[in-house]
């Protein structure tokens, strides 16, 4: 079967609607008369102003084929964005000559304010202007009557921007840089501008440059533009021949490569089915905004068919690129619903009034969307498409209601034909032949070395080393792209290190700096690479050494109940026992000696009196239990004292310093210093400021401090190198931990944090540190590498026995009548 080409469908289906109109026509013709005229106030030179031109045309044309009333449309020429005043006197012009009654055009608010000032009169204050201008928020139709006049079928410009702020959000982009074609009435681009950055603000993100500039300046401002740091550009007022001419110069000055990003708005967007291949190859890898609208209906398709072939023929040159753009769409539907409160209008064509209630009520399915001026009619649905190849293809669309249609937007072909997301700044600028780096400071009078150390050879090279260096080295590496740096030596405090991030005379700044509070007023600072906390450390001296360490095994109520306990379970024994146990009988004395005996021996379980009461052998059964588990964690306690736990910090806390108003020495260079005055309340006099982690032990052993304070990885360093007579004790102060300092609003931040969290996650940090920490020493002191036991901790115990034993001896030579010689009572009383 013979198939029938594409080309000779359009053919017989053209010539079937031709015919259809010319039947209406004539039809028309049997009853025709004009009934009014309208203006139209267009700029002719763009492709905006033709499209408009010809869909205005067409709409006046279809509405008399529908109902044979027609109307006469007037253009005059608009100057667009470079000549306000120029076309407000064409459209007084207008007015005045043809005595239209209304007039359509992309006039903004500013401009029919003008032609009122101008040309205040009855003529044009009967005259009713429909804007299709796109503003950032329509105001209310009934603010006043002057406001009545005008009304709103462009674009409210408030869902497009919040479409490219959630675009702008989903790519994590923190600085963006706007742009827009300079015109001759600034505050509505000032709204817009200001619409947009209330927009970013909510996601996190903000306009770091604005430029506004005509296009006889374009190549001079992108290259100012390319000397900034920021990558992603946003397009957001625009003609299609600005934006032509723009990206062919970005493409010439390299801007279309990799790393950049460029959002067009629905001013450009909507133009891309009618541009040529070199427009559409200058703009490879572009992310445009376009409004959604219906293009299966069979209205479109018709309205589509006709339009190619009227443009075609008005324009010949553009015949290959003949396709309607949205706004040509909007344009006519303007004027149908123009037309048809016109035709509503006719029992008193000139009353204000009236012709306000029909706009109102219009409410009719356009091309561009269903018209209802009342309740507005601008596109609240985006496509978002992105331009690669040939052309552009549909990415997404996002919804003023629901946001976008799918959770990642996907896969993108970004400028330098490259799919990944461009981070949308770069540190790397060309200023001249010189590249630009970042200038890192790293503090040079530290007092722990080990984290920056600077030092020179003999020919006077700087070499900066240390663990904080090496952990950025680790996590610049993890960056998804190439940063450049040099690492500048600083020799002020930590302070004055941060105030030259905040002046902008260093980019970073590296080292073990502690991330406080007062000081993110001025900077900001990475995630950190280190905990941190202030502690103190203190001299140490060992604890069970002392001769009564073994009674600290249990505390004194502990001593007391055991005792009691002890004397009330040989009472019940002796008041069950006595009775019939000759054992528990005879004297006064020999019972109470009985009695205690018997209280001391079970509790080692070598009593020698035998029970013969079943009764005593119940009371005493659960005494025995209680014994045995004494006795046991007894042994536990006394043993972990006198071999894990046998140090004591010599200064118990901060209370005591305070108290004894003793001397404490830190690090002079740092925060430390401020922090001991004003939060833990040290007197100022009493501070010794030491620079080195060797000087600490001589002023220890000196006695000039009793205590030192370090954030904890300096006292940690200082414990693995200096491990013996040293101990942390006292409250940890927490703190905010080590981090880079950036200056405020810096895009380095976030993809540095990031690859912080990667280096720690990946345990990377840790192994540098472990270097760092570790230490020569096997433990902290000689005491605790020695397993064995001296007579120290057991001299309570001996002089226990040893008293005991005099005291019976001498008590038994007294009442024995043993005569003792003088060397033996000398002895005995020397042992007292």
């Amino acid at each position: 079967m013979p198939t029938t080409s594409p080309f000779l469908l359009v053919l017989l289906f053209s010539m079937g609607s031709q015919a259809r109109g010319n039947e209406r026509d004539h039809n028309c013709q049997m009853k025709h008369y004009i009934f009014g005229s309208i203006g139209g106030a267009i700029d002719q030179s763009t492709r905006l102003g033709k499209e408009q031109k010809t869909a205005m045309e067409m709409a006046v044309h279809d509405f008399y084929i529908s109902t044979c009333s027609e109307l006469e449309l007037h253009l005059t020429a608009s100057y667009g964005t470079s000549g306000r005043a120029t076309s407000a006197a064409a459209v007084i012009n207008l007015v005045s000559s043809r005595q239209v009654l209304a007039v359509i055009g992309t006039l903004t608010p500013s401009e029919v304010q003008l032609i009122s000032d101008v040309h205040n009169d009855k003529i044009t204050s009967s005259i009713h202007f429909i804007s299709l201008h796109p503003t950032p928020k329509h105001p209310p139709l009934s603010a006043s009557p002057r406001s009545q006049s005008l009304f709103y079928m462009g674009d409210d410009l408030s869902p497009q921007i919040n479409c490219i702020a959630a675009t702008v959000s989903h790519f994590r982009w923190q600085r963006v840089t706007a742009i827009n074609e300079q015109n001759d009435d600034p505050s509505t681009d000032c709204c817009v501008l200001t619409h947009l950055s209330d927009s970013l603000r909510v996601i996190g993100s903000v306009i770091e440059h604005h430029s506004s500039f005509p296009r006889t300046f374009v190549e001079e401002e992108l290259k100012k533009l390319k000397r900034r740091n920021n990558r992603v550009f946003i397009i957001i007022q625009s003609s299609l021949e600005f934006a032509i001419l723009l990206f062919d110069k970005a493409k010439k000055l390299g801007m279309m490569e990799k790393d950049y990003a460029w959002i067009v708005s629905n001013d450009i967007a909507s133009f891309l089915d009618s541009v040529d291949s070199p427009v559409i190859s200058s703009m490879q890898g572009v992310i445009g905004i376009k409004a959604d609208y219906t293009e299966n209906k069979q209205s479109f398709r018709e309205f589509k068919l006709k339009f190619r072939h009227k443009y075609s023929s008005e324009y010949p040159r553009e015949e290959e690129l003949s396709n309607p753009s949205y706004f040509a769409l909007q344009a006519y539907d303007a004027t149908w619903a123009v037309a048809k409160a016109i035709e509503k209008s006719q029992a008193n064509i000139n009353s204000k009034e009236l012709f306000l209630e029909n706009m109102l009520s219009a409410s009719f399915e356009g091309l561009s969307a269903n018209i209802s001026i009342k309740k507005g009619s601008s596109a609240k649905t985006f496509k978002i498409i992105n331009v690669v190849g040939r052309s552009y293809r549909e990415i997404a669309t996002w919804s003023l209601n629901s946001g976008f249609s799918v959770e990642q937007l996907g896969p993108i072909y970004w400028p330098g034909d490259t799919q990944c997301v461009p981070k949308g700044w770069n540190y790397t600028v060309l200023l001249g032949n010189k590249e630009k780096v970042l200038k890192v400071g790293v503090p040079a009078r530290g007092a722990f070395n080990q984290f920056v150390r600077v030092s020179y050879d003999e020919k006077n090279t700087t070499y900066v080393t240390g663990f904080s260096v090496d952990v950025f080295e680790a996590v610049v590496k993890k960056l998804p792209y190439h940063l450049p740096y040099i690492l500048v030596p600083f020799y002020g405090s930590y302070d004055d290190l941060v105030e030259q991030v905040y002046n902008k005379s260093l980019d970073v700044a590296v080292g073990d700096t502690e991330i406080m509070a007062d000081r993110y007023q001025y900077v900001e600072f990475s995630q950190p690479y280190i905990e941190s906390g202030l502690v103190m450390v203190v001299t140490t001296e060992p604890e069970n050494s002392e001769l009564w360490i073994f009674m600290k095994a249990f505390k004194t109520e502990m001593w007391v109940l055991m005792a009691v306990m002890s004397v009330f379970i040989g009472v019940v024994i002796w008041l069950i026992e006595h009775m019939e146990n000759p054992e528990f009988r005879g004297s006064f004395c020999y019972q109470l000696g009985t009695m205690l005996w018997f209280s001391v021996t079970v509790l080692f379980f070598v009593q020698r009196e035998p029970l013969k009461s079943n009764l005593s052998r119940i009371v005493l059964a659960p005494w025995l239990f209680v014994i045995l588990i004494v006795t046991a964690s007894f042994t536990a306690s006394l043993t972990s004292m006198m071999t894990v736990s046998r140090l004591k910090p010599s200064v118990l806390g901060i209370e005591t310093l305070r108290g004894t108003n003793a001397a404490v020495g830190c690090n002079g260079n740092s925060f430390i210093v401020r922090y001991l005055v004003q939060v833990l309340n040290f007197n100022p006099e009493k501070i010794k400021k030491i620079n080195s982690i060797d000087e600490y032990p001589e002023a220890f052993k000196n006695g000039d401090i009793a205590a030192a304070f370090f954030v904890e990885p300096h006292a940690k360093v200082f414990l693995a190198k200096y491990c013996k007579g040293y101990i942390m004790t006292g409250p940890s102060f927490k703190l905010g931990g080590f981090g880079f300092v950036f200056p405020k609003g810096s895009p380095l931040v976030i993809d540095i944090s990031e690859a912080i969290l990667k280096a720690t996650e990946s345990g990377e940090i840790q192994r540098l540190g472990n270097d760092m920490f570790s230490s020569n020493c096997s433990s902290s002191n000689d005491i605790a590498n020695d397993p064995t036991l001296g007579p120290g901790p057991f001299m309570g115990l001996f002089l226990i026995t040893a008293v005991h034993h005099i005291f019976v001896s001498y008590f038994v030579s007294i009442h024995s009548g043993v005569e003792l010689s003088s060397e033996q009572l000398w002895l005995i009383r020397s042992s007292f």
